[in-house]
């Protein structure tokens, strides 16, 4: 198996750093780099960038700049996805992203990691493990998702939390670490604010 192929598998692994593919690093960093001088209204432009760098990019996905990648080819939208300002995604393994996904202003994905032993890590020994948003999950602002977790569908995840294992469907989960507090209920429906147009 090549490195490549060991990275768009859905399993963890550990790898020296040497064998990385830095050549695919450098196209999603220029890529990166382009998308980011976009203009708001270059919404084709934009789009024509994405299906570029990820490797799976539903016609409904809306990123806003400054947005950061390791390789894009590992990204894959499967459905609306919002992926809010300053977003960072370390892709050295899958990331898949579910219909219906929010990823608010600030939200790291890494599935990469070092070492725990401190000469390994000096020499370049890492981990990486896949992430998975299924449908309809929200990821609150400033919150990190650590490689080889599972987002179940609908769930949200409070802002400033650090996700270090898988959280059910269906739950609102917050802390560091994170934890499941309590499910989505219908109590959490909304009532927005019906304007008539008198009032417009």
């Amino acid at each position: 198996m090549t490195m490549l192929e060991r990275m768009q598998c859905a399993e963890a692994y550990c790898s020296d750093h040497r064998d990385m593919p830095a050549h695919l690093q450098d196209k999603a960093k220029t890529l990166c780099w382009q998308y980011n001088q976009t203009a708001p209204f270059e919404t084709e432009k934009r789009g024509k960038i994405l299906k570029q760098l990820f490797g799976t990019c539903h016609p409904l996905t809306f990123v806003e700049p400054s947005f950061h990648c390791d390789y894009g080819f590992n990204i894959h939208t499967h459905g609306l996805a919002v992926i809010n300002y300053n977003c960072v995604i370390l892709d050295t393994s899958p990331v898949h992203i579910g219909a219906n996904a929010f990823l608010a202003p600030g939200v790291i994905i890494a599935c990469s990691g070092h070492s725990l032993d401190a000469a390994q890590r000096a020499a370049g020994i890492g981990t990486s493990a896949p992430v998975t948003l299924e449908d309809d999950v929200w990821i609150g602002a400033g919150a990190v998702l650590c490689g080889g977790v599972t987002i179940g569908a609908g769930s949200v995840i409070g802002a400033g939390s650090v996700v270090t294992r898988s959280i059910p469907a269906g739950m609102v989960a917050v802390g560091t670490p994170c934890r499941p507090l309590r499910p989505v209920t219908e109590a959490d429906r909304l009532s927005p604010l019906t304007i008539t147009a008198e009032e417009e």
